[in-house]
Order: C-alpha cells, then sequence, then structure tokens
C-alpha cells in the first residue's frame, strides 16, 4: 500500500509539480472518498446519543444480572437500528491509510535526503522542496530545526534508497561525488561498495564525515548567536539561521485534534457524563500526541495529518448541521 501511495502522489505532483500541494489535493481526495462513511458514522453516533438514556436505565435497572442486560441491551438496539460496530468502520479503513501515508511520506523524505546529500558533497547547494513558509518538505517543520537534513538521520536511510538514487545519477555527477569524498574525508576507498547492504553500511560513517565538512552544509547549520542552546525542559534547543519552519503545523495539529474532539458528539459526551482521570487523561493525550508526531516527523506528513484533520472537523460540522436541521423539521412535523 505504501509503494501504491507513492505513485499516487508522485502522479499527482507531476501535474501540479510541488509536492506540498500535491499532498493537500491528494488529502481532499481520501477525505472525499471516506465522505459516505463519515456521514454514516456520525448518523450512528447520534443514534447512540438518543438511546445512551434508555440504556443507562437498563443498566441501573439489571445492575445485578448481566445477561438479561446484555439481552435487553441488544433488543433495544435492534428495536432502534443501531449497530454499536458502525462507528468502528471508518477509523478500520482511516487507520491503516493514516500508517501507509507515514511510510510513504518517509520512503519519499529518505529518498530526498540522499539526493540532497549528494549535492552539498557535490559543493552545490540543494534546492529544497518547500510549501509556504515551509523551505524543506523532508525535514520537520520548526525554527529548532534547519532546512538542510541531519547528519544522523541518515543512519535511518535504508540501504537499497543510496543505491537507487546514486545509480539514477549520471556518471558525470557520480563520478563528481567520489572525487569530492576522497577530497573530503581521508580513508575512502573511491567507490561505493553495493555488492550488499553491510558493506555499504561501511560507507554511511564516511558520507557522514563528508557531509560535515562541506562548506554549504557547515554554513546550513549556524544558528542565531543569541538563539543557541536554550533550556527547555529536558533538552537543549537552538534556533538556526536557515530554519526549516515556524512550528505552524504542529501547532494546527493540536489545534484541530482540540476541534474534532470537541465536534465529536460522543467524545463531548463522555467527557461531560465522566470525571474519571482516565477521560481526562484521553482528553489532552490525543493534542498532545498530534504535536508529538508532527514535530518529529517532516513536514510533509505533518500537511497530511493538519488537512486531514481541517477537512475532518469541517465535514463533522457540515454534517452535524444537517442532521440538526433534518431532526428539527421531524419534530415540527409530528407538533403540527
Amino acid at each position: 500500500m505504501t509503494d501504491l501511495l507513492t505513485s499516487i502522489l508522485n502522479f499527482i505532483q507531476s501535474f501540479i509539480g510541488a509536492h506540498g500541494w500535491s499532498i493537500v489535493v491528494f488529502t481532499i481526495f481520501v477525505r472525499f472518498l471516506l465522505m459516505p462513511l463519515d456521514i454514516k458514522n456520525r448518523k450512528g453516533m447520534r443514534k447512540m446519543q438518543k438511546i445512551q438514556p434508555e440504556l443507562d436505565k437498563l443498566q441501573k435497572k439489571y445492575v445485578n444480572d448481566k445477561v438479561k442486560l446484555q439481552q435487553k441491551q441488544t433488543e433495544l438496539m435492534r428495536r432502534e437500528r443501531y449497530n454499536p460496530m458502525s462507528g468502528c468502520l471508518p477509523l478500520l479503513i482511516q487507520m491503516p491509510i493514516l500508517f501507509a501515508m507515514f511510510a510513504a511520506m518517509r520512503h519519499m523524505a529518505n529518498e530526498q535526503t540522499v539526493r540532497q546529500v549528494f549535492d552539498y558533497i557535490q559543493g552545490n547547494t540543494p534546492e529544497f522542496q518547500g510549501w509556504l513558509w515551509v523551505r524543506n518538505l523532508w525535514v520537520p517543520d520548526s525554527p529548532f530545526s534547519p532546512a538542510a537534513p541531519s547528519a544522523e538521520s541518515l543512519r535511518m536511510i535504508g540501504y537499497d534508497v543510496w543505491q537507487r538514487v546514486f545509480q539514477g545519477l549520471d556518471s558525470a555527477a557520480q563520478s563528481g561525488i567520489l572525487t569530492n569524498m576522497s577530497m573530503l574525508v581521508e580513508n575512502f576507498s573511491g567507490t561505493f561498495d553495493f555488492s550488499s547492504a553491510e558493506v555499504f553500511n561501511e560507507s554511511l560513517p564516511l558520507i557522514q564525515e563528508a557531509l560535515l565538512n562541506t562548506p554549504a552544509y557547515i554554513s546550513s547549520l549556524a544558528t542565531i548567536p543569541d538563539l543557541s542552546n536554550i533550556n527547555f525542559f529536558i533538552a537543549k534547543l537552538s534556533v538556526y539561521k536557515e530554519y526549516n519552519g515556524l512550528l505552524i503545523l504542529p501547532i494546527l495539529a493540536g489545534a484541530s485534534q482540540v476541534l474534532m474532539t470537541k465536534f465529536n458528539p460522543t467524545t463531548a459526551q463522555q467527557q461531560e457524563g465522566s470525571n474519571q482521570a482516565g477521560g481526562n487523561f484521553m482528553k489532552y493525550f490525543f493534542p498532545l500526541f498530534s504535536v508529538y508526531i508532527c514535530l518529529t516527523s517532516n513536514a510533509a506528513f505533518a500537511l497530511y495529518w493538519v488537512v486531514s484533520n481541517i477537512i475532518a472537523t469541517t465535514s463533522t460540522i457540515a454534517i452535524n448541521a444537517y442532521f440538526d436541521r433534518k431532526d428539527a423539521l421531524a419534530t415540527e412535523a409530528k407538533e403540527r
């Protein structure tokens, strides 16, 4: 599924010409396909709200008879035509897409990072693929992260990506990389050995060393003197002169998650009717988790996450308004 999503994103990008807007278009397309399931899900949630008082009465009445309680609850749900599993279907479909998108964004980020590293080693400054305030989509949206890729992150990139990117370059680019590697790294053998992952992995420290010795890359890591090594809880952070973003996507991720919780009728009902510590924990966990994910992931995936949340929240508001209007008309008809 990851390869499929990567192919679709690259296909859209071939028409639009920018990965950032391709992700936005793709996200809108996915949410549009899931709209019928969202409507069905919201309809089921509203029906659950309506029968919840009856379920509470049954729980009090048959508190000491679990078998009878289960029987009466089943009868009530069957009579009201409510399927408790209906709300799970959209989640079961969306979660694999979310995980696959995370993998696809990581796959694309790895490939773009390797290309950027080879550009630096050749003595060039890469042309980053940005989006609005983000300078490099394949790096987190944060002023505490440079637009250039981290040398430490190179260890996380698979051998097959290095091989594919290097062998996809023309002979002049390959020769330039190998020549500069020899000048930048004392122990470089003069070529990359792609015979196996284990053999090539021995070259990764040399690639990191060459990158860290490249003037253009060194310049990209410059920090603002007055904003270097800031003590921030358990970490020290620095604001880079060539920072990659403004933390807008992580903040939007948390804010949109709060709105999703607010306009989700089932969640709101649970929060209103429960003061348990577990409920309060979940109330704040998901927004904070969203911020964390978007802070630690590349901006491309954060963009997908935020746009998806915004569309989901907007559609929830619209669907709820539609059902509210429908219920109001039904009530007026009964009163006549």
